[in-house]
C-alpha cells in the first residue's frame, strides 16, 4: 500500500550527543520524504556538532568525535534541510517529544526560520504506544516480522519507522479504539490529518511539552507552580514568570513561542488601557445644560426679564412754618 498524501511526509530521526533538547546537538540525520504519488527521496548527513560526543551516546549510535571531526555544521546545511523538507508534514518515531524540538532548535541556532505553523506531524511511537505498547526494535518485528538491521543507524531507523507505519494503518484500518473519555473511534487511518490528532491527544504548543493547548485551545502551562493555568492569566497576576522563564535553561521554541504570547497579552493590556481613557474622558466631559421642565421655556426672541434694583422713594417736601423757624433758634442759639 502508499500513503494516502495531499502534500509530502518527511520522515526524518536524528542522533545526537545526549537527550536534552535545549542544550545537546545532532550528530546525523535522516530524512526519507514520502511524495504523493508514491515515490521516496531520501537524505543523509552527518553533522559536526561543535561540542564533544559524550562516549555513552557513541556507545548507542556508533558515531565518534573523530567521525565527524571534518563534517559541516548544521549551521552550514541548515538551509539545505530546510529546503529539502519544504512544505512537507512531518514524522517520526518519538518525534513529538524529542526529533523536532531538538531540530527547531538547531534550525533557531543557525537563524533559519522554520515555519511551523501549518504543519501536521504524525509520532508513529504514539500510534504503537496507545494501540500496543511496545519499542521500535519490537514495533518492527511485530508489525514486518522483520529485524532491523544496523539498529540505531539514523537511516535503518528511519526506513523501519516508515514501514511500520504502513502496517500500523493496514492493521488498525478498522480497529476501535476508547479513549480516557470513554469516547469510541476508529483512529487509525490513511489520512495525515487523522493521524496527526490521533498522534497529537495533548496537543504542545512548543513541542518540548512545557506549554499545551486546554480544551479551549489556550496556550496553559503543563509543569511547575502553574501547571495548569493559562498561560495570560500567569501574565495577569505574575508577569516576572515571562522573565524568568525567558532567562531560565528551556528549550528556545519554548521561548519563541512564550514571546509570541507575551506579545499578544501585551496587545491587550493596551488596548485595554486606551479604552479605559476614552471611556475616562467621555466621562469628564462637561454636561449640556437641561431645560428646567418646571419653568417655561423660553424661545430666542422672548429674552429673559434683567432684575433692575429699584431706587429709593423721596419724602415729600414740607413748607416751611414760622413755629418750625422758632424751634430751630432755640436749638442753635440763633
Amino acid at each position: 500500500m502508499k500513503l494516502n498524501l495531499n502534500r509530502p511526509l518527511a520522515f526524518f530521526d536524528l542522533e545526537t550527543t545526549g537527550i536534552n533538547v535545549g542544550a545537546d546537538r545532532i550528530v546525523e540525520i535522516a530524512i526519507l520524504k514520502a511524495m504523493p504519488d508514491g515515490s521516496e527521496q531520501i537524505k543523509t548527513l552527518r553533522i559536526n556538532p561543535e561540542m564533544p560526543i559524550p562516549l555513552q551516546s557513541s556507545l548507542i549510535h556508533g558515531i565518534y568525535d573523530k567521525d565527524i571531526a571534518n563534517e559541516p555544521t548544521f549551521k552550514d546545511v541548515a538551509q539545505e534541510l530546510a529546503d529539502f523538507i519544504g512544505d512537507a508534514d512531518l514524522a517520526g518515531y518519538n518525534s513529538n517529544r524529542f526529533d523536532i524540538p531538538v531540530l527547531l532548535e538547531e534550525f533557531l541556532r543557525a537563524g533559519v526560520d522554520f515555519d511551523m505553523n501549518d504543519r501536521k506531524f504524525v509520532d508513529v511511537q504514539n500510534v504503537f504506544h496507545q494501540m500496543e505498547q511496545r519499542t521500535l526494535r519490537a514495533a518492527y518485528k511485530f508489525y514486518c516480522d522483520k529485524d532491523i538491521v544496523n539498529a540505531h543507524s539514523a537511516e535503518a531507523d528511519i526506513t523501519a519507522t516508515y514501514h511500520v507505519l504502513l502496517a500500523q494503518i493496514e492493521r488498525y484500518k478498522d480497529t476501535e479504539f476508547e479513549d480516557k473519555q470513554g469516547n469510541i473511534s476508529k483512529p487509525v487511518q490513511n489520512d495525515v490529518e487523522a493521524l496527526h490528532t490521533f498522534t497529537n491527544m495533548n496537543k504542545p504548543v512548543d513541542f518540548a511539552g512545557r506549554m499545551v493547548f486546554n480544551e479551549n485551545d489556550e496556550e496553559t502551562f503543563n509543569f511547575g507552580k502553574h501547571k495548569g493555568k493559562t498561560v495570560e492569566q500567569v501574565f495577569d497576576i505574575e508577569p516576572s514568570y515571562y522573565a524568568w522563564m525567558k532567562q531560565g535553561d528551556f528549550p528556545l521554541y519554548t521561548k519563541k513561542k512564550l514571546g509570541e504570547i507575551w506579545d499578544r497579552w501585551n496587545k491587550k493590556k493596551e488596548k485595554l488601557k486606551i479604552e479605559k481613557q476614552q471611556q475616562g474622558q467621555q466621562a469628564q466631559a462637561p454636561k449640556q445644560a437641561q431645560p428646567n421642565v418646571a419653568s417655561k421655556p423660553t424661545t430666542p426672541n422672548q429674552a429673559r426679564p434683567v432684575f433692575k434694583p429699584q431706587p429709593k422713594k423721596e419724602k415729600p417736601a414740607v413748607d416751611v412754618t414760622n413755629d418750625m423757624l422758632e424751634q430751630l433758634k432755640m436749638k442753635f442759639g440763633k
